[in-house]
């Protein structure tokens, strides 16, 4: 009988996609669906010719697996992981490894290393980025989980991630328990991030410029060729440049309304269990909710007025001021994620190289921008930097791009436009490096309603004091 060196459930796009590539590269894959008439189509079609065995049951998929058996599980995060699980653990055999390649929240993969470790088997959550293009040629993986599994893994997640220059892949071991999947999670909230603050340069050249699609499609086509190098910038001077069949902007047709599926969520919520400052990843999940309550914010139009007023005197600078004010804030986005990444390491215990996971995401996935090359550089000058604003390099870039970051900032607010992402980074940036802040105020108002107590200036920290805030006299 014809075995395979690897298995995959699970064959949505990023499955089939996964599957091809493992072919590319040498593997001969064994493939199960639930609805086997899929599993027969893949096999007839898009697999036809390629090392690619179809199975009709998870008996015949397992059988068909040389051991230690390798089974990568791409299906829908959640409930569904655990069904496969149901019906695949009892079929395996001690050392087998399992690995989800979904958008599985990290706590739920901690559980499944140690659930299956406890019947002998080996599970590897690997964040997986990069889309459908991605998964066909070279995604962005992020394997975390049982490390003994590593090895045997190593080789096929390797050969199919993406490249960068020289030849190293965009896929590397990244820690234990939950960590792969929480690197994804955290890759998706700045993802998030990125996606805003594009939007709302589109946003300030459309309506307070008056620009029209294509003079922004090269707007973005210049700035992919120097500082703002990356993916998103890159597919969105394609999106401005697109036109449908009337020769109209693609664009233009598209609703107001944004999507989401809840891995920006998912890094927010973490970000406060661990308290965190992830603001502009919340900025840009909320902005997304606002956009979705499209009839409220038409109602509201109505009521209260609507429309941006018209700034005079702006001109060509105040695209480079755009520019700025996106650069600028797109630092303080990673910086806030790989903050969240330090505190995340430090409450669950995990060793992560923060260089070696910003290389991670230089190719292949949807984060993908040059200056990951400048946070990896950072991270090998100081690997224990808290935040990537005390690097020069980022401090120096921070502080050239900070008054054209203003004046987007406070045009944006003299005429009425939204820019939640640029000015909640900007606050973010005059908070982390303000050596005083009105919170001594806060705690104040903490100890005389609720005597939570305080810290004093004169005093050691972890020294805490009391007032009587109503005696006489006081």
């Amino acid at each position: 009988m014809r075995t395979a060196d690897i298995g995959l459930i699970g064959l949505a796009v990023m499955g089939q996609n996964l599957v091809l590539n493992m072919a590319d590269h040498g593997y001969t894959v064994a493939v199960y669906n639930r609805t086997t008439s899929r599993t027969t189509e893949f096999v007839n079609g898009p697999a036809a010719g390629a090392a690619v065995i179809g199975a009709e049951t998870l008996e015949e998929f397992v059988g068909r697996l040389t051991r230690p058996r390798r089974v990568m599980v791409m299906v829908k995060a959640g409930r569904a992981v655990d069904a496969v699980l149901e019906g695949l653990v009892p079929l395996l055999d001690e050392g087998d490894i399992v690995i989800d390649g979904g958008n599985s929240h990290f706590e739920d993969s901690a559980r499944r290393v140690s659930d299956l470790r406890e019947r002998g088997l080996s599970f590897v959550g690997a964040g997986v980025s990069g889309g459908e293009e991605g998964a066909r040629n070279g995604p962005s993986i992020m394997p975390g989980g049982y490390e003994a599994a590593w090895p045997e893994v190593k080789g096929v997640l390797q050969a199919i991630a993406a490249k960068v220059a020289d030849g190293t892949p965009c896929c590397d071991w990244v820690g234990p328990d939950g960590s792969g999947h929480y690197t994804k999670m955290v890759h998706n909230g700045i993802e998030y991030g990125d996606m805003q603050v594009i939007a709302e340069a589109y946003h300030l050249m459309r309506m307070v410029l008056g620009m029209t699609c294509e003079e922004m499609a090269g707007v973005f086509r210049t700035w992919g060729r120097g500082l703002l190098d990356s993916y998103l910038v890159n597919i969105t001077a394609d999106i401005l440049g697109h036109v449908d069949g009337n020769g109209e902007p693609t664009l233009e047709r598209i609703l107001d309304a944004a999507g989401q599926k809840g891995t920006g969520k998912w890094a927010v919520i973490s970000s406060l269990d661990l308290g965190y400052p992830l603001t502009l990843v919340a900025e840009a999940v909320y902005a997304r909710v606002v956009s979705s309550l499209r009839d409220q914010r038409f109602e509201a139009a109505e009521l209260v007025g609507s429309g941006v007023k018209q700034a005079d005197g702006l001109g060509a600078e105040f695209v480079d001021d755009i520019h700025d004010a996106l650069y600028a804030s797109k630092i303080v986005s990673y910086a806030q994620g790989f903050m969240l990444l330090g505190a995340a390491a430090s409450e669950y215990g995990w060793n992560l190289d923060y260089g070696r996971i910003a290389q991670l995401w230089r190719e292949g996935c949807i984060i993908k921008a040059a200056f990951l090359d400048d946070i990896t550089a950072a991270f090998r000058r100081r690997p224990d930097l808290p935040n990537l604003i005390l690097d020069r390099f980022f401090a120096d870039a921070l502080g050239n791009a900070e008054a054209g970051w203003r004046r987007v900032v406070a045009t944006a607010v003299r005429v009425g436009l939204p820019v939640p992402a640029y000015a909640s980074a900007l606050a973010f940036y005059d908070s982390y490096r303000s050596k005083r802040l009105p919170a001594n105020l806060i705690q104040a108002q903490r100890d005389y309603f609720g005597a939570h107590t305080y810290e004093r200036v004169d005093r050691p920290r972890g020294e805490f004091f009391h007032t009587d805030w109503t005696r006489p006299g006081g």
